[in-house]
């Protein structure tokens, strides 16, 4: 049987006798069409919706905030502000910090108004409680001493509470703030002495803040000084009380009737002449009219004050003091406005956070609690905090530690904010070309906070076009090894007030070459710092003048130019000597001798009376007439250095303390 035969076809081909299939694909197919009714009536335009509108009333900025941050605050747009900026020359970028200049010049380019909130003011704003009246007791008032240095303020207080403090202080001069307390026919009275030193303004500031009344003391054989008009613009500046102490009443030239009368122009009217200012004349040396002043205390807190406070409250005050202590760590003075505080209680005080370890009253005596209107040392802090910061208790570690970082980032903006801006090569080419401000930097380091930032404020007074002092760094406690290797990196030289360098950072800085001193008296160092200043000042130039040669005659050399034939009128021409060309009494060019001859010969110098021949560099245009006036400029070191203020200078009576 034959094999039945295929019809054959091409590979890939549709079969014999069938038609391809064409398909299309249209582009527009999977689009909807409109209908009818759409495909003839016009489209109406979408209504465009209004744009946001930016508020335009003041708002509040914290210090160092973010270019995200400041938008958010001002309602604008984040391009918006970068575009200001960059108009001003300056790149940033969403999350880089902003100083207070920055941020001010935005608000003004926005024409809004801001209010930039720094961290060290947020603890000053007061709290407010709203404590039952059955909780409120009597607390003891909170004295401040005052007054002008070397009126007695230390030994005052050293009579009033039997206890020798004027012997430690360096000088006689009381460079800290000490927290005591008295009692006085059964009730306390707590004393805080402030620093008389003109340097210690800010502490004897922070003093009456913290104080309810303020004790003026003058001295009855020197009257009213400018600290103490300065002391009682601070008492007035807090809204506190002042009672007056008339100092030094045994000495024979004193005169407390002559005090009573300056201080009367101070609108201090005393309560026998008819005011309301309590005065009190006493001794120190004596021990005389101590009951009388405490007893004057008391009348006026009774009288002006209700001092009252919740003790079962949690505890909060302001920092007095603090220190970094070899054997006990950081140790703050902190005076207990309300509550009572205990040992193992969490406390915060601005970025420094701790545990309750240990309490010490002012005797050095250990405590189990403080009440209100108490003064007491407190053991268990992580760092020193700032003196001035408020203190108070949480619930437990956590949240302290959490509230303590929260400020420390704010203070980290602000710093980054205060140091963000640096400097472009342009800029440093000018300041080198101009010959710009030299910096000395310094490390210093306390034994106090406050005693730091009183350096610091006295530094700041020393103002220069030419040298400037540049604090690099600030710490509380000994000198050591870090503190010598940040000095070496910086070229920076190193201040110790009232602390002493450990062995390894002495012998580091030997190595090293870093220039380590140390300080007990804060004028000594402020004149060592300027003195380094003074050495860093350019040499003085100074012109001299040598002599003038009029012009009679000129001669023309081909090679060299115009030699001007001169006699000379006064003094003497030298050869290497500057030259003024003056023209009917105008200066019309400056140059310098090319070429001195007498005759053919060349000479170093030609006297009064006689003639000379000058060739002057790079100057043809010489004229017969013309005065050529020879003179020199040599440099003089400087020797003072000029500052606002008296730059931590001791005072005429800063001598110690003897009544």
């Amino acid at each position: 049987m034959a094999d039945r035969q295929r019809p054959l076809r091409p590979r890939g081909g549709a079969p014999s006798g069938r038609r391809k299939r064409r398909v299309v694909i249209d582009s527009q197919a999977a689009r909807p069409r409109p209908d009818a009714r759409t495909a003839r009536e016009p489209t109406k335009p979408r209504a465009e919706q209004p744009a946001p509108v930016a508020p335009t009333g003041p708002a509040t900025v914290n210090s160092g905030a973010t270019v995200k941050e400041l938008s958010a605050a001002l309602g604008v747009p984040v391009p918006q502000i970068i575009k200001i900026m960059m108009d001003v020359g300056e790149m940033v970028t969403i999350t880089q910090s902003l100083g207070d200049d920055a941020i001010e010049l935005i608000a003004t380019q926005l024409e809004r108004q801001v209010e930039i909130k720094h961290a060290d003011e947020e603890e000053l704003e007061p709290e407010v409680y709203e404590d039952k009246p059955e909780d409120l007791v009597a607390r003891p008032p909170v004295v401040t001493i005052m007054g002008h240095v070397d009126h007695g303020k230390t030994t005052l207080l050293d009579a009033i509470r039997k206890s020798a403090v004027v012997e430690t202080e360096a000088g006689g001069i009381t460079q800290h703030i000490g927290a005591y307390q008295v009692r006085h026919d059964g009730r306390l009275v707590t004393f805080l002495d402030t620093p008389g030193h003109e340097a210690f303004t800010a502490l004897r500031a922070r003093g009456a803040k913290v104080t309810d009344i303020a004790v003026l003391v003058v001295a009855a054989d020197d009257g009213v000084m400018p600290q103490t008009v300065e002391s009682i613009n601070h008492a007035r500046a807090a809204q506190v009380p002042i009672v007056v102490a008339v100092n030094k009443i045994d000495r024979p030239e004193a005169n407390p009737t002559r005090v009573r009368q300056e201080l009367v122009a101070h609108d201090l009217q005393p309560e026998e002449w008819g005011g309301t200012t309590q005065y009190a004349d006493v001794s120190a040396k004596e021990n005389q009219g101590m009951d009388d002043l405490v007893e004057k205390i008391l009348l006026v807190a009774d009288a002006e004050l209700e001092l009252t406070a919740n003790p079962k409250a949690e505890a909060s005050g302001p920092i007095i003091e603090s220190r970094l202590d070899v054997g006990r760590g950081p140790v703050a003075t902190m005076l207990v406005a309300r509550g009572t505080l205990h040992v193992s209680e969490a406390i915060v005080a601005g970025d420094s956070w701790g545990k309750v370890r240990a309490l010490y009253n002012y005797r050095g005596e250990k405590v189990k609690e403080a009440g209100p209107g108490t003064p007491v040392e407190i053991l268990g802090f992580d760092k020193p905090p700032a003196a001035g910061e408020h203190a108070h208790v949480v619930e437990n570690d956590r949240q302290a530690r959490h509230l303590a970082g929260l400020r420390a980032q704010r203070v980290r903006a602000e710093q980054f904010a205060r140091g963000a801006k640096g400097v472009s090569l342009e800029e440093l080419f000018t300041r080198m070309e101009e010959g710009g401000v030299q910096e000395l930097n310094i490390v210093i380091k306390g034994d106090v906070q406050g005693s730091v930032e009183a350096v610091v404020g006295e530094l700041a007074k020393i103002k220069h076009p030419e040298v400037a002092v540049n604090v690099i760094h600030t710490g509380i406690g000994a000198i050591t090894e870090s503190d010598i290797m940040l000095a070496s990196a910086s070229n920076a030289i190193v201040a110790g007030f009232n602390v002493r360098p450990n062995a390894e950072a002495r012998a580091l800085a030997e190595r090293e070459g870093v220039d380590l001193r140390t300080y007990r008296v804060i004028y000594q160092l402020t004149e060592d710092i300027q003195q380094a200043l003074v050495g860093m000042l350019a040499p003085e130039q100074v012109e001299e003048s040598l002599g003038e040669a009029e012009v009679r005659a000129l001669f023309r050399a081909s090679r060299l130019g115009v030699i001007a034939g001169c006699y000379v009128t006064r003094g003497v021409i030298r050869r290497n000597s500057k030259i003024r060309v003056v023209r009917e009494g105008a200066i019309i060019y400056e140059t310098t001798i090319g070429s001195l001859k007498r005759f053919k010969d060349d000479v170093r110098e030609v006297q009064e009376g006689f003639e000379c021949g000058i060739l002057l560099d790079n100057f043809n245009d010489v004229k017969e007439g013309d005065v050529l006036e020879a003179y020199e400029t040599r440099e003089i070191e400087r020797t003072d250095l000029e500052v606002s203020g008296n730059g931590g200078a001791p005072p005429e009576d800063s001598e110690p303390d003897e009544s």
